[in-house]
């Protein structure tokens, strides 16, 4: 729980905490109720609600009953008080969303990736012009824009460094093209910590403990987060968990090893055996992420369609990618893990049973405490989201580290 400060120099912190507040109650929270679970006294608490209400970010509802007294009014967010523009850059596709402050999508576009990347930010640029034109959202309602990418990024400088299957990319600086196009401040993020945003910002769930959210796409990838707070790492690149063995007689990697986790659930390992065990016909197209992933989408069906060649093909993967999970588990103590991404949905019928007969038969703690496994509660559109989830976080979540700069900065010459 965030605690405030009656300190009159952090007035910025203390707003971020009341709506913090305001937005994680279902069923709207009083002055009363917030002054209590923040330390911040009610006077403070009574003069930031104002200032949100007039600012549109937060309605008062109904009266609520709470003992003797006149009852207190509830407050709660106001959903279309303020926008939030994400977009995830994936191999295969390019997903645009508008959503509003509860992280609802208001609109979205999808775009064949194009090549290049001065392509991109054009076809960015023009989706970030249609959502708001077609949801009539003035830009002056739009926080900002969150972007979504493959890793590893440079997040000081805004650089997109080697993205997996992105024809000329290299040290692409996105975040300043982005923002020269649209005018909007950018965020730029890796897309699985953009994807655990999501989840953070969207629901309760993984606000307690410790969560692993498992990004399934042409890679695999994981962010951590502890009572709800990411964990980013020293360059913000936590999560790279691509080179680690599963199985030491499973398909060759790149890295030189066998049996990676990355390449053990990648389209391409999938595929080629699929061909290889006559599954998909020899001139199945494979020359590019979009053939790549149609044929995945293939063998997924024949898998749900009965047959057996399919289905042993995504079962001895789903068992990788769970040893593989059930490691970072023991290895954060986590006791939460939720899975999403480009490739999830097709995947789940045949992964998610075997990673959670892998987590209680073998994870190290599982007598300490379950480890449930969940699909994403944002569903396919989640890299988009979490990228403006990002927006929607930077602006609103309160940040003990910003608390300590603001009260110890100097006060200068």
């Amino acid at each position: 729980m965030r605690r405030g400060t009656n300190l009159p120099r952090v007035g910025d912190f203390n707003q971020m905490v009341v709506l913090d507040q305001i937005r994680r109650a279902a069923d709207g929270v009083s002055r009363v109720e917030i002054s209590r679970s923040t330390g911040l006294s009610l006077q403070t608490v009574s003069n930031i609600a104002a200032r949100l209400v007039t600012r549109g970010l937060v309605v008062e509802g109904e009266r609520r009953v709470e003992g003797r007294g006149k009852p207190p009014r509830m407050l709660r967010l106001d959903p279309r008080g303020a926008y939030a523009l994400g977009v995830h850059v994936d191999p295969v596709v390019v997903t645009a969303v508008l959503v509003d402050l509860d992280g609802e999508r208001v609109e979205r576009r999808r775009i064949a990736t194009p090549t290049g990347p001065a392509a991109l930010v054009d076809a960015v640029a023009a989706a970030t012009r249609t959502m708001l034109e077609a949801a009539d959202v003035p830009r002056e309602a739009v926080l900002g824009l969150g972007v979504a990418a493959p890793g590893p990024i440079d997040m000081a400088n805004g650089l997109v460094i080697h993205p997996p299957l992105l024809e000329g990319w290299s040290e692409v600086p996105l975040r300043d093209a982005l923002a020269e196009a649209t005018g909007f401040g950018v965020i730029l993020e890796k897309d699985v910590s953009a994807a655990m945003v999501a989840e953070l910002w969207r629901g309760n769930r993984m606000l307690r403990g410790t969560s692993i959210f498992v990004y399934v796409g042409f890679g695999i990838a994981a962010a951590v987060a502890h009572d709800g707070e990411l964990f980013a790492g020293s360059s913000r690149n936590a999560g790279e968990i691509g080179h680690l063995m599963v199985d030491g007689d499973g398909p060759p990697c790149d890295c030189g090893n066998r049996g990676c986790i990355g390449v053990s659930a990648a389209p391409a390992t999938l595929v080629a055996q699929a061909v290889a065990r006559g599954v998909l016909d020899p001139s199945t197209p494979q020359g590019s992420p979009g053939e790549l992933d149609a044929a995945l989408t293939r063998v997924c069906a024949a898998a749900a369609d009965g047959d057996a060649r399919a289905a042993e093909i995504l079962r001895t993967a789903a068992r990788r990618v769970a040893r593989g999970i059930t490691t970072v588990a023991d290895l954060v103590d986590a006791d939460a893990v939720v899975l999403g991404g480009p490739s999830w949905e097709r995947l789940a019928p045949a992964f998610i049973r075997g990673i959670r007969a892998e987590l209680a038969e073998h994870a190290t703690l599982r007598e300490m405490h379950p480890v449930e496994v969940l699909g994403s509660a944002v569903g396919e559109d989640v890299g988009a989201i979490g990228a403006a989830s990002l927006v929607l976080d930077d602006t609103f979540t309160p940040r003990p580290s910003g608390l300590v700069a603001s009260v110890t900065r100097p006060a200068g010459p």
